[in-house]
């Protein structure tokens, strides 16, 4: 394990933990699961902080049950246990999980709240979704719900409940809406964040536990900065 993800792993900030699963609050720019880049995965760090808290000889086992795009910030959830993963697999399959998302946008929405219906068609050349108005061959149905959370000077904060799981699904309804999200330079934003970061954070998770069978609702605070600070 790198000095690196020693430090992140010591900078974690864990939103619940207990001997099933762990919540963190991922930062804009962590992957959640190692892919081509090789950079160290968000999965691995919390291996690491797991390991160290708990003094846990050999391997720590981590189930990954769902995912966020790299520049997004938010919610992760992670099993602990295969009885644990086995049944939150169920638990997202299923979309029981209710996942609200924060959002700021430039462009004023058409209405102050409203459900978006498309068909999104994943190209993985661009590693990009295509929301149509109809089904075209290999789309798949996207919905969800946006709200008018809160008007800033020169931007709008939409809350949004996610209501199906579609690859960039939030980023390419809003960008078909007229409304990409700031910083968002891949779905029309005029203008990258300087960070790499976009601004979309996964703002809270409620599910049942997938052990102790009662309510569990995780709430992240948005990433530090002007803008999301003005949100809250």
């Amino acid at each position: 394990m790198t000095a690196k993800t020693l430090s992140n792993a010591q900078n974690l900030q864990v939103l619940y933990e207990d001997n099933h699963l762990i919540a963190v609050n991922k930062r804009p720019g962590d992957i959640v699961q190692g892919d081509k880049t090789g950079d160290t995965p968000l999965s691995e760090i919390v291996k690491e902080y797991i390991k160290k808290k708990y003094q846990k000889p050999g391997r720590v086992f981590l189930g990954v049950v769902h995912r966020l795009d790299r520049p997004t910030s938010g919610v992760v959830v992670f099993a602990r246990t295969s009885k644990a993963l086995t049944r939150l697999n169920k638990i997202f399959a299923e979309k029981t999980a209710e996942k609200t998302y924060w959002a700021l946008v430039k462009e004023q929405p058409p209405k102050t709240t409203e459900t978006l219906v498309h068909w999104l068609k994943r190209n993985p050349k661009q590693n990009k979704s295509y929301a149509h108005t109809k089904e075209v061959p290999g789309s798949k149905q996207a919905r969800l719900v946006y709200r008018i959370q809160k008007r800033l000077d020169r931007y709008i904060l939409l809350e949004i409940d996610l209501h199906t799981g579609r690859h960039h699904q939030i980023r390419a309804q809003l960008a078909a809406l007229g409304c990409p999200i700031k910083g968002d330079l891949k779905y029309g934003y005029d203008r990258s964040n300087p960070d790499g970061s976009i601004h979309l954070h996964a703002r809270s998770l409620q599910f049942m536990h997938p052990v102790k069978k009662e309510p569990i609702h995780l709430v992240a605070p948005p990433p530090t900065g002007l803008l999301w600070d003005l949100c809250l």
